[in-house]
């Protein structure tokens, strides 16, 4: 018994970075007392004293937060962290070095008396707020997002994002260590999108190079970009057409173009960032590098992308068009 209480605060001390005594853990954690008072409760719950183990389950409740019934089965080195809201049913199953966050629910679908709760595997991290219904399976090292609503099995190493939840990364191969970001994930719908606009470019660029042919097949001379002359009203207009799919609306619109300066043969763009670790930076440098090209066939292209939380120093340098980018 004293092992595994030496093993639950360890566990304390492993997932959680505010812990700092002992004391501290034996006194100030809920989730861990939860976790203690249902194991009395579900060892009464074996022994067939419904009742008591109930009203202890009760008293757990009311002392912490947190709902469990005595008839879930929970493994080892699992932490409730803050506690409040947390509701796991009595067909629940859930593994070793599960990692659950606050008003977590792991929910039922069924009025009948047979498996209706989800089961949660090893190294599984749930994160604030998310829903987990029905009788699905949690595969190990799965990541499911805060705020999210999951109603089927989800495959090992992958992340859930949504409602309903969608898988938004494939399966990871990963250490088993808690992964505590249950907040930074990504989002498949914005990803989608940016795959779908970026197709739609290159399909003009396609559309381009075959009017270019059919021009030259039927004796058109063809007209020559690089030497009417660019400025940067023209480069503004053509940037335009670039469309942020996180806000909806243009690069320019959004305030996102910050210069643009006009050499002979080159134009160079600079572009702010709405957060340092914008997740459609690469993005957002290419549609811009090949919307100037696609009206400029002959101009080169330069990126630099700023952020404005380094108060406007460069943070990526983008290859002009054509060119090797260096190795990193």
């Amino acid at each position: 018994m004293f092992a595994r209480i030496r093993e639950d605060i360890a566990t304390v001390f492993a997932k959680d970075p505010a812990a700092r005594t002992v004391w501290e853990v034996l006194f100030c954690y809920p989730g861990l007392h939860a976790i203690w008072l249902h194991r009395i409760a579900h060892a009464l719950w074996t022994r067939r004293l419904h009742f008591v183990a109930r009203f202890i389950s009760h008293i757990n409740r009311w002392l912490t937060g947190v709902e469990i019934h005595p008839g879930a089965k929970i493994g080892r080195r699992c932490f409730i962290d803050h506690g409040m809201g947390v509701v796991i049913g009595e067909t629940a199953e859930i593994m070793d070095d599960v990692l659950l966050y606050q008003g977590v629910v792991l929910g039922g679908t069924s009025a009948e008396k047979v498996k209706r709760h989800p089961t949660i595997g090893n190294h599984v991290v749930i994160g604030a707020g998310a829903i987990v219904l029905g009788p699905i399976h949690i595969g190990d090292r799965a990541r499911i997002g805060a705020g999210s609503v999951v109603v089927k099995s989800v495959p090992p190493g992958m992340t859930v994002v949504g409602v309903p939840g969608r898988f938004a990364e494939p399966e990871r191969e990963t250490a088993p260590k808690p992964d505590l970001a249950h907040g930074d994930l990504p989002d498949p719908a914005l990803k989608t999108l940016a795959e779908v606009l970026a197709r739609q470019s290159q399909l003009e660029e396609r559309v381009r190079h075959l009017e270019q042919a059919l021009a030259r097949a039927e004796g058109v001379p063809p007209r020559e970009a690089g030497r009417e002359g660019v400025d940067r009203n023209q480069v503004l207009a053509a940037l335009k057409e670039v469309i942020d799919p996180e806000a909806g609306i243009s690069v320019v619109d959004l305030g996102l173009i910050r210069e643009i300066a006009v050499n002979g043969n080159r134009v160079e763009v600079v572009m702010t960032l709405t957060t340092a670790a914008c997740p459609l930076a690469d993005y957002l440098t290419e549609q811009v590098r090949r919307r100037i090209s696609n009206v400029w066939p002959d101009v080169q292209v330069g990126v630099t992308l700023k952020g404005p939380a380094q108060n406007g120093t460069n943070i990526r340098q983008a290859a002009p068009a054509g060119a090797t980018p260096p190795r990193q």
